[in-house]
């Protein structure tokens, strides 16, 4: 009834009461864990600041949960325990929870997308035997919100709407991949973003994903090259706001 299936959960666990997971990620991903109430939207990037991994982090006691693609979910464990180094901090798959959603607020305990209300409820539980997939990637493709490795893999954070969806803090400090992000935000230009597009109008040399069953498809594009039609309400006064301060053209 309210299972996604795509998604599961990657569990933290401090083995020293000395252990402070919040500061461990806070040093490698791009949203505020210290300061902000979980869950928050994050990305880990590249040294260049380029898109390896999107994801959420809920707190479970002591515990933090990341909330990820579950095609990629052993890749992302991985590469945090990279970064561990000699850290007493367990990193793990845990199968004993799924994710759920639901675009309406559920009857029991349950927490807004905090990329935007408008994408619903998510909470935390064993799974059910109703997957809710395909509602979901309908709900967040109509509503012009892109995730996931195969539609933001690979492109600077920000082209992928991350400020605009909560997913990055400008004032917490370094991060993986901080440097090139807080340099294309102080210049306040974003050349290309994410877009989702009719799946007929998208441009194949653009195109990062396609649903053929939505007839939409995900295109990354320059910003002039994208149709008013197509910025969803929750991203025209970014763009809007860059074509502001573009200077105009010499005579």
């Amino acid at each position: 009834m309210s299972t996604l299936t795509t998604r599961a959960l990657i569990r933290l666990t401090p083995q020293d009461e000395q252990e402070n997971l919040r500061s461990f990620l806070q040093g490698l991903i791009t949203s505020d864990v210290l300061t902000t109430p979980l869950p928050v939207w994050a990305g880990l990037l590249s040294p260049q600041g380029k898109a390896l991994f999107d994801f959420f982090v809920w707190a479970d006691g002591e515990d933090l949960l990341i909330d990820c693609e579950a095609e990629h979910a052993e890749a992302l464990a991985k590469r945090l325990s990279m970064y561990r180094l000699r850290r007493k901090i367990t990193i793990h798959r845990d199968d004993t929870l799924a994710v759920h959603w639901n675009a309406r607020e559920p009857s029991h305990a349950a927490t807004q997308d905090p990329r935007l209300p408008a994408l619903g409820w998510r909470w935390l539980a064993p799974a059910d035997e109703t997957p809710v997939d395909a509602d979901y990637l309908a709900h967040r493709l109509l509503l012009g919100v892109t995730e996931g490795s195969a539609e933001l893999g690979d492109l600077l954070w920000l082209e992928t709407n991350a400020a605009e969806l909560n997913g990055v803090s400008f004032t917490k400090g370094c991060y993986v991949g901080q440097e090139n992000t807080a340099r294309m935000n102080w210049r306040q230009k974003v050349n290309r973003r994410l877009v989702v597009v009719p799946l007929e109008q998208s441009r194949e040399e653009r195109r990062r994903a396609a649903y053929p069953q939505l007839e939409l498809a995900v295109d990354h594009r320059r910003v002039e090259d994208i149709e008013p039609v197509d910025v969803p309400s929750w991203l025209a006064p970014a763009l809007q706001a860059e074509e502001e301060v573009t200077p105009a053209p010499e005579s």
